[in-house]
């Protein structure tokens, strides 16, 4: 026998999936309902994993967004609810490693700062040495690594703006840091 709130966490994943395909068949209605029932369900999600509300505030949009945006890949004989989780919290990990990578490149601008003329110096022989590193890569790894690393874009973003598939992006950028690592280190893997 199943629990009240099991019973209920069932009914509305059944609403919830019949919403989502009424709105895939152009129901607007529909899709507004959906959207207002789902979206505790994607703070609370964006919240646990970001801590921050602003941030947590901005990846319910990015999920609402790409939830707009890949609707149609949505398949109405799965449930819904996980679907729809696992986009809120891909947006809020997406979120999360964006904004580490921002503070960390704060930090290395504040160490950077403090680095005396012997320090500058190492560091424009280290920058010199990886646009050449990165020079001498093939077009598609240099264009994967320019996308998906140095811009931050999505896999899906940066497959649209290439032209490749996503795994070739993945193989192309993954070709792209071992031969980087290979090259600014000597050889050694």
């Amino acid at each position: 026998m199943l629990a009240p709130g099991q019973v209920a966490r069932d009914a509305r994943d059944l609403r919830w999936s019949a919403l989502m395909a009424a709105a895939q068949e152009g129901d607007g209605a529909a899709y507004a309902t959906l959207l207002a029932e789902c979206l505790p369900l994607l703070r609370a999600i964006c919240r646990a994993r970001l801590r921050d509300a602003t941030e947590a505030e901005d990846a319910v949009q990015d999920t609402l967004l790409t939830l707009h945006r890949v609707r149609h890949t949505y398949d109405p004989a799965r449930p819904f609810r996980p679907w729809v989780a696992a986009l809120a919290e891909r947006r809020a990990l997406d979120r999360a490693r964006r904004r580490g990578r921002q503070v960390a490149r704060e930090t290395l601008l504040d160490d950077a700062a403090e680095l005396g003329a012997e320090g500058e110096a190492e560091e424009r022989l280290a920058a010199r040495q990886l646009r050449e590193a990165v020079g001498g890569l093939p077009a598609s790894q240099r264009t994967a690594l320019q996308l998906t690393k140095i811009e931050q874009l999505s896999l899906q973003e940066a497959s649209a703006r290439s032209g490749m598939s996503i795994g070739a992006l993945k193989v192309a950028t993954h070709r792209a840091l071992h031969s980087l690592r290979r090259r600014l280190t000597g050889g050694a893997p």
